[in-house]
């Protein structure tokens, strides 16, 4: 095994992988909470949440937290998506006992101070209005609108600056209570660490938690042609074109990796050539996908500006198109697969991406492959396999986010 896994009796998983090579631990606690399982009162929680436990509990107010990783030279941060909320450091081997004791601190017993609430309320309408201001983002936002609807999955992991406004501390702490628990939560640790002194310490300042397993639900969502343009008089126009993607657990998605990559990946890539390079038409254009639990989405992003956005549309239609009814030559089926086997090996050699990887897979239940079954995976791959994911997604039906001076009824053509 390339890593090691122990579930303490209150349901807690922790898993860590040793590093010998380093001097340095990276350590995250996940749980299994997102903006997809909040309530319409609690649009926004998990993040305004994920904010708040870094003001800490009654013993470590936020300052004290701030000081303690600043005086070790960490590095700390957090981050929240659909459907998980990470709080993560990285540090010093001998100072990870510190890093223990304060994401115990914030993770069981935040306090709640009703004037931080009120001033971190502020915080978080000012990364709204950030984002809002960002049409990059807002096209995103648009795109997973239209594609998701009214699923869970569909709503901003910010919030609203309605819900956030009138988000109370008695929201805040149920919310908390119901979503953060040991059963639903992952403690992962990479770097030059011991698994069982480890696990001693973490149990030492967690194996007190208390909590029930949480459930999830999920269900397929209803997809169909749908356009969504937010109107700006804009120097830009902003388009993410798409459609449903994979679950992240599908056994197609290294092949669906491969795919994207040869259609939109890099400075090699079919649309980055075609788009970019031959035609000047856009600065930006790139595949992406987003997986999660019962499905995902397949996307291209592009900016450019208003007067050939038509154009721009209309070569993505053909590159994908292309892809579905030709499939890929071995050239590039050979640099697809020599650029993914590079950035994983790259990625994987520093503490953080290690940790990351072991921390999300755990949580979400994906296999935990080691990087040569991850490799191997992506080597015996065919130009049949690639072409056959790629038919799976980008046979449609088509959604359009866009952010320009358009109507909606102006791209119909373009997701039939």
């Amino acid at each position: 095994m390339h890593y090691q896994l122990t579930t303490l009796p209150n349901g807690l998983r922790i898993i860590s992988l040793n590093m010998p090579s380093v001097r340095s631990v990276a350590i995250g606690a996940w749980v299994d909470t997102g903006s997809r399982d909040e309530e319409p009162i609690e649009a926004g929680a998990s993040h305004f949440l994920e904010h708040l436990l870094f003001k800490g509990s009654e013993r470590l107010a936020a300052r004290a937290i701030s000081e303690k990783f600043d005086a070790v030279g960490a590095r700390n941060n957090a981050f929240t998506s659909k459907e998980y909320t990470c709080f993560w450091a990285r540090l010093r081997s001998a100072d990870l006992p510190l890093a223990v004791d304060i994401l115990s601190e914030m993770l069981q017993r935040p306090a709640f101070r009703q004037n931080e609430i009120d001033s971190e309320r502020h915080v978080v309408l000012e990364e709204i209005n950030m984002n809002e201001d960002d049409p990059t983002d807002v096209a995103h936002e648009e795109f997973i609108t239209a594609l998701w609807g009214d699923h869970p999955l569909a709503p901003p992991i910010l919030g609203t600056k309605d819900s956030i406004i009138g988000m109370t501390r008695e929201t805040i702490a149920t919310y908390w209570g119901r979503r953060y628990s040991p059963r639903a939560a992952v403690i992962s640790a990479a770097g030059d660490l011991d698994h069982e002194a480890l696990v001693a310490l973490i149990a030492e300042h967690f194996g007190g938690w208390e909590g029930p397993l949480l459930s999830r639900v999920t269900a397929a969502p209803a997809i169909g042609p749908k356009v969504k343009v937010r109107r700006r008089d804009t120097e830009q126009s902003h388009i993410v074109f798409g459609a449903e993607g994979l679950s992240r657990g599908d056994d197609r998605r290294f092949a669906m990796t491969v795919a994207n990559h040869i259609l939109g990946g890099g400075m090699s890539s079919r649309l980055f050539h075609e788009i970019r390079e031959e035609r000047g038409l856009a600065y930006a254009v790139h595949a992406f996908r987003m997986p999660f639990a019962e499905t995902g989405a397949a996307a291209i992003y592009a900016g450019t500006t208003p007067s050939q956005t038509f154009e721009v549309l209309k070569l993505t239609r053909l590159e994908i198109d292309k892809l579905m009814s030709d499939g890929v030559t071995a050239d590039e089926l050979a640099r697809a697969k020599g650029h993914i086997e590079g950035s994983l090996a790259l990625a994987l050699e520093d503490t953080n991406g290690r940790m990351t990887q072991l921390g999300r897979e755990e949580l979400t239940g994906i296999e935990h492959l080691s990087v040569d079954d991850t490799l191997a995976r992506i080597e015996a791959l065919t130009r049949q396999d690639i072409l056959a994911a790629a038919r799976a997604i980008y046979a449609g039906p088509y959604v359009i986010g866009l952010v320009g001076p358009f109507e909606e009824s102006e791209f119909e053509e373009f997701v039939r």
